[in-house]
């Protein structure tokens, strides 16, 4: 069964691939072992996608190679 961490005391970062610009950029959560928080920087108390660090990790492989 999986459970949702809680993200209460979450410390987010942009996205360092981001491109810096106001409107579109994501931010990560650290500190959740094999996890990866994700939520839309412009919209902080909106939904978070938590997704694991692996698809996280292949996600952006594949985005870089873009």
């Amino acid at each position: 069964m999986s459970r949702t961490p809680d993200l209460g005391a979450a410390v987010w970062r942009k996205s360092s691939y981001s491109d810096g610009g106001a409107n579109n950029c994501l931010e990560v959560a650290h500190d959740f072992p094999g996890l990866v928080p994700v939520r839309d920087s412009k919209n902080p108390t909106g939904p978070v996608l938590v997704v694991a660090a692996s698809a996280w990790a292949d996600f952006v492989a594949f985005a870089v190679r873009r």
